[in-house]
């Protein structure tokens, strides 16, 4: 009853992989390190492999039938929306090739569950009201695009085979369970601003005339904890048998904007958070927040985390990592 975490040695699979273990479960984690660390991940298994590597599969199928490998959180992917957009044929090697060698690897072992790390991403430019699972998915980037061609593919896969498998559409994560399980890389609004904070810089704000409460834009911050619990409460339901969808949003149904943030990220750290404020991106829609009644309803998950402790946790991390 092994589950394999690919990725696991990273931000949010650390934390999937701590979970896992504190529920009594086996881990095997495939993580090429590249942005892991397997400091993250004592007592599980690390296989180290490059999965958008064709030669992976082998060894992936070897590693899940020597563990006895039931089911897999598939998370290692890129996640960078600017390195999408210079690198789109590299996006869909890592990305989507990532995926079918997994895919690859787990069916020639048998593994019958799967749980596929999708994002927000694949619906593109929002409205204003929360985005659900029926709405329409227009990714408006590379990066965004492979998420939701990874989504088509496990579902191809699953009406040609015998495999359970859920997509879980990520909204925007951040915090940590434990300081030393803190997002290290300075790729999203939250540790971008801490970055700045912590080197006497201003942060800084892409439009405020957006037609939100304040004018900044507005997203669903998700604890990654929360987030991980999520990915356990699938499993168990997939275990058990079919969910009656194959697609969740995973956010916290409310959302929070880009000065709150940094007022608030001010507050728990003390520091000067006034920004600078800059026009507005390309693309970047006014509001992106999470419409959440069908997990809540079909998964029995809910969030529990507000914005206050996802932000005071990313700064207890922080400072932690950079004393």
């Amino acid at each position: 009853m092994t589950v394999l975490v690919t990725g696991g040695a990273g931000y949010i699979g650390a934390h999937v992989v701590r979970l896992l273990q504190s529920a009594g479960r086996e881990v095997l984690v495939a993580d090429d390190l590249s942005t892991g660390s397997a400091d993250r991940v004592p007592g599980a298994t690390l296989v180290r492999l490059d999965l958008a590597d064709p030669s992976s599969v082998v060894p992936l199928t070897d590693a899940c039938r020597a563990h006895g490998v039931t089911a897999v959180i598939h998370l290692a992917a890129r996640k960078r929306v600017d390195e999408s957009v210079a690198r789109p044929l590299w996006y869909l090697t890592q990305n989507v090739g990532g995926l079918a060698n997994v895919l690859r690897g787990v069916r020639a072992a048998d593994v019958s569950t799967m749980i596929f790390s999708s994002s927000a991403a694949v619906y593109g430019s929002c409205g204003g009201a929360p985005v659900s699972e029926d709405d329409a998915t227009r990714p408006v980037n590379p990066y965004g695009r492979s998420k939701l061609a990874g989504e088509m593919l496990v579902r191809d896969v699953v009406r040609s085979s015998d495999l359970r498998a859920v997509s879980l559409r990520y909204f925007n994560v951040a915090g940590a369970g434990w300081p030393e399980l803190g997002d290290t890389g300075v790729t999203n609004l939250v540790t971008q601003t801490l970055d700045r904070l912590t080197r006497g810089e201003r942060p800084e704000v892409y439009g405020t005339d957006y037609a939100t409460p304040d004018g900044s834009g507005v997203r669903d911050y998700l604890h990654v904890v929360d987030l991980a619990q999520a990915h356990l409460a699938v499993l168990d339901r997939l275990e058990a048998g079919h969910l009656p969808r194959d697609v969740y949003n995973v956010g916290t149904g409310h959302g929070a904007s880009v000065l709150e943030v940094l007022a608030l990220l001010g507050r728990v750290s003390g520091l000067d958070a006034a920004p600078e404020i800059g026009p507005r991106r390309a693309g970047d829609p006014a509001s992106v927040v999470a419409a959440v009644d069908r997990i809540r309803a079909e998964v029995g998950w809910r969030a529990r985390h507000g914005v206050p402790e996802v932000l005071s946790s990313a700064w207890a991390a922080w400072s932690a990592a950079h004393p």
